[in-house]
């Protein structure tokens, strides 16, 4: 079992002008959780000698160029994370947006011990050909419970790109239902699509958008336009992908321009769909975020997200949000879609990450009528169920959705005064809830700011060209805001001087 640690290993280090290695004078500190530290503690560079040597190991059997540090996820407790080399970082970032009630909650610690999990935890079923008898009641209460209004079919899966890959799938399938109107499948498709020929094979594609990113398979990186090492030597179908909206900062200076940009990016979504009709390669399926992510944390307004309905309905087209990393509460409402007072519910919506399953939610036109059509081995992990149906449950009895849009104003509030305090170096502040970014004037400065922010105790993640994003947990506080500001306010400081 995991060891809770307790806060007295810990030296606080909330001051402004922090210095890395020390233990400079203790300010003072609001404490909301009795098993989480006072704050950073930082004891060696990171990584650490430990972490090197670790790497170094793992290196001999895998590329580890990724690597940041290794982690003592024992002794990672609630909004902090700890390495192998005993330093101890507010986590910003949180596994890539993946954690959603901070490291070792005592809720989930709970379910692993109890009795009645036990043989969840222990056997993984095959769950399209041998679901447990519990499994029905177990996504009613996970994933049904919080599923986006006007949506209740489910689907699971393992991780976010296999829910958009598979999900992929239903709005083909449901595209050559429609078009067989009614015809039973032939025996000229079920040969042909074995050759990987037409009519079994249908020319078919999804529309997308610039820098937008759905996963790593083949399937998902044809409608991925972020990020070259995704995709860089692999053939990718050639679909269609229009403009995302480029909106300007501040949002309220530049209301006309905005508006028509986004018309602009609508007009495009229009031509391209007539493009690859024209192509004899429809389009099948629309699929976006709801703030691009990965692509540079990219906003824009309900107006748009409404008229990408508008068209998708006018053609007949599915459309899909995916919600992996913007799904499970971060923006202030469970589904950041929701945001926008679409008039119905999207087709579909993909999670992962905070939600702990991957998966996807549908309406019943997209249901498959034959078995076998969207399936894997396991489809999933019924474990993930049990965990998802904790943080759903402190969700509701904690008001976090709440907390994360106080938190987030107050963290947005900081975000704005440190741009204005630092001009030419810092722009574009923007977020809802707590889902934020800032950008930095380049590339290269925008590493050494995360770079020192680690050796100073904050782990934080980066973003398009030039952007820092943030990706707390749902149990974030003003006071962790505050810790960071001070931090972030005596990186920037060095580097403004």
């Amino acid at each position: 079992m995991a060891a809770l640690w307790s806060t007295r290993t810990f030296v606080s280090t909330v001051t402004r002008g922090l210095r890395s290695y020390g233990t400079p004078a203790v300010a003072e500190v609001v404490k909301t959780d009795p098993l989480e530290p006072d704050g950073p503690f930082v004891r060696t560079e990171i990584p650490g000698p430990m972490s090197r040597e670790l790497i170094q190991e793992l290196d001999t059997i895998q590329n580890t160029k990724a690597v940041s540090f290794f982690v003592d996820y024992q002794r990672s407790q609630g909004n902090y994370i700890a390495d192998v080399d005993g330093n101890v970082l507010l986590d910003l970032y949180t596994q890539i947006a993946s954690v959603p009630i901070g490291y070792n909650h005592p809720r989930l610690i709970d379910a692993v011990m109890k009795d009645e999990n036990r043989a969840t935890f222990v056997n993984r079923p095959a769950l399209g050909v041998y679901p447990p008898r519990d499994f029905s009641a177990r996504l009613k209460n996970a994933l049904l419970s919080v599923a986006p209004p006007g949506l209740s079919q489910v689907q699971t899966m393992a991780c976010g790109t296999c829910s958009v890959e598979h999900s992929q799938k239903a709005m083909f399938i449901a595209y050559q239902r429609r078009k067989r109107g009614g015809r039973p499948i032939s025996k000229e498709d079920i040969q042909s699509c074995i050759e990987g020929k037409a009519p079994g094979c249908p020319s078919l594609s999804v529309l997308s958008f610039k820098n937008g990113l759905h996963g790593r398979t083949m399937g998902a990186l044809g409608v991925t336009h972020a990020k070259w090492p995704l995709k860089l030597d692999f053939p990718v179908p050639d679909w269609p992908y229009a403009s995302f909206p480029n909106l300007k900062y501040p949002l309220d200076q530049f209301v006309r321009e905005n508006r028509a940009e986004e018309n602009n990016c609508l007009e495009e979504v229009r031509e391209r769909i007539h493009v690859w009709d024209m192509k004899d390669c429809p389009v099948a399926g629309i699929i976006i975020e709801p703030i691009q992510s990965e692509g540079g944390d990219n906003h824009a307004t309900p107006y748009f997200f409404q008229g990408l309905q508008d068209i998708a309905q006018e053609y007949g087209i599915p459309l899909m949000m995916d919600e992996v990393q913007t799904g499970c509460g971060s923006t202030g409402k469970f589904w950041a879609h929701e945001h926008f007072n679409l008039r119905e519910a999207p087709d579909i919506v993909c999670f992962s990450k905070k939600m702990l399953t991957g998966g996807f939610y549908y309406k019943d036109h997209l249901r498959p009528e034959e078995g076998h059509r969207i399936f894997n081995t396991w489809l999933g992990d019924p474990s993930k169920l049990i965990f998802l149906e904790e943080v759903v449950n402190l969700v509701k009895e904690e008001g976090l959705l709440e907390r994360v849009e106080d938190t987030g104003s107050h963290l947005l509030c900081g975000l704005y005064e440190m741009q204005e305090k630092y001009p030419g170096l810092l722009s574009k502040a923007r977020g809802v809830g707590t889902y934020c970014a800032i950008d930095v004037k380049d590339v290269e400065t925008r590493e050494n700011i995360l770079h020192r922010l680690r050796q100073k105790g904050v782990n934080l993640g980066a973003c398009g060209v030039s952007s820092i994003r943030f990706r707390p947990t749902l149990l974030l506080r003003r006071n962790h805001v505050d810790i960071f500001l001070d931090v972030f306010d005596s990186v920037i400081s060095d580097l403004y001087s």
